[in-house]
């Protein structure tokens, strides 16, 4: 009666949803204990009573702690399934080896244990709704199992081969991002869409404002009353500092604030200097992280430990060969001359300028080379061959410097290829790199 109250209107034969209005959603709030006033608390609310009569499967996303279980609770209530079992199961807190005997049940013998048949959630729940919260950390076998349930209706015991149907609401939650989960093969992208049928989004506590300090006096209102002690109050510069703080732990972080406080304040007229002692002074989780530089050609880098020593080693190839160069101009010119220098000024910017006095007057110039060839010294053939051939192993040496570097990024990029079916954007971030960068090289080593 209450779900059609608030979510169905009768026209002849008929019946059409309408709008949920402010004092259906505030009569909610009473009935489930929700507080707060915010425009994404009532938005969220609405959306699930205007889900709740139908079938539609619910994703609820939100952080650690913001309360998305009592939405799952709000929809299965204002169902028609009110009247079936209603079952919340933590995805991430069940095994990964017995999962899928908890959620379908497993026959007598079918894995060591199982001394008799048992029944899963799915088959207990036939006619009500089912809340799988951590939905993220589901095995991806168990949700190729969950998918065939969403779609037909059908599942099978672990050890059976006997198809058997039921008839379940599922309602998810989760708190991590299940678009990139998808992108990085953790979830099933076939499954986030099945599930994804209406999306609410569950607001964190620092985005709630005001509804920080109802919490908050909600919470000492609470334990004063079970403990029989007075409730603390803030005055209005400790509900401005109370306001401010991010809370990333969220509702959970604010009650076990409350409850501290009112346990150990002896005045319970508490001003900002003494809420910021409770505050965490370092609030390092919560912080965002520095920007990352950019690469030249203005794509952003993702710096993880594959890419620093990336950076590294390519760095270390430029520097060798122009270290190479500058040996190899210097033999055929004689010595480090003036334009030499200017050309490769960058490899001596790293140089130690605290160069004695004593080695500086012995020297003619500051960077002249502190040895001189034989073969300058004597003008024998022999000796003349033996530079010739060396700057050739040198010039030699450099290509297969290059080429190799080269040849083995190309293997990567092809075994990277290989390993995920020729799919760019898994093949990029499994090398480390984005995916406009990967095409780039695939194009120049010309891979088909």
């Amino acid at each position: 009666m209450l779900a059609s109250h608030f979510i169905r209107r009768g026209i002849g034969n008929q019946s059409q949803l309408f709008m949920i209005t402010p004092q259906e959603i505030h009569s909610v709030k009473l009935r489930f204990g929700i507080i707060g006033n915010s425009p994404l608390l009532n938005h969220a609310i609405q959306v699930a009573m205007q889900a709740a009569p139908t079938d539609m499967t619910v994703l609820i996303t939100g952080e650690s702690g913001s309360g998305k279980e009592s939405f799952s609770k709000i929809i299965h209530s204002l169902s028609l399934r009110k009247h079936g079992k209603f079952i919340a199961i933590n995805c991430g807190a069940i095994p990964e080896g017995t999962i899928d005997s908890e959620l379908f049940g497993h026959e007598k013998g079918s894995f060591t244990g199982a001394h008799e048949a048992r029944k899963g959630y799915f088959e207990v729940t036939d006619g009500g709704t089912i809340f799988l919260d951590e939905i993220g950390e589901m095995p991806l076998g168990t949700q190729a199992r969950l998918l065939r349930v969403l779609e037909n209706g059908e599942f099978i015991r672990v050890g059976s081969s006997k198809v058997q149907k039921t008839n379940v609401r599922v309602i998810t939650a989760t708190n991590v991002n299940l678009i990139k989960a998808v992108e990085k093969g953790k979830f099933r992208e076939d499954l986030y869409y099945r599930l994804n049928t209406v999306p609410i989004f569950v607001p964190p506590l620092r985005e709630r404002g005001e509804d920080v300090v109802l919490l908050f006096r909600k919470f000492t209102s609470d334990f004063s009353e079970k403990y029989h002690v007075k409730p603390i109050s803030l005055d209005a510069a400790a509900q401005n500092l109370l306001m401010r703080f991010s809370f990333p732990g969220n509702i959970r972080q604010l009650k076990n604030l409350a409850e501290q406080i009112s346990l150990l304040e002896e005045n319970r007229e508490v001003n900002a200097q003494t809420l910021s002692k409770y505050l965490p002074r370092d609030n390092s989780s919560n912080r965002l992280p520095m920007p990352l530089p950019h690469s030249g050609s203005g794509e952003s880098m993702d710096f993880s430990e594959r890419d620093i020593l990336y950076k590294v080693l390519f760095d270390m190839k430029k520097d060798m060969n122009d270290l190479k160069k500058l040996v190899l101009e210097s033999f055929q010119s004689g010595g480090l001359n003036a334009s030499i220098m200017q050309k490769h000024q960058g490899l001596f910017e790293e140089l130690d300028s605290n160069v004695s006095s004593k080695e500086s007057s012995e020297s003619s110039s500051p960077y002249q080379v502190p040895f001189v060839l034989e073969s300058q010294k004597s003008g024998s053939m022999d000796e003349v061959d033996y530079e010739d051939d060396l700057i050739e192993d040198i010039q030699h040496e450099e290509d297969d410097n290059s080429l190799s570097l080269e040849k083995k990024e190309k293997e990567m990029i092809l075994k990277a290829l290989r390993k995920h079916n020729n799919k760019r954007k898994y093949a990029a971030q499994d090398l480390g790199i984005s995916e406009r960068t990967l095409y780039r090289k695939i194009k120049q080593y010309e891979i088909e």
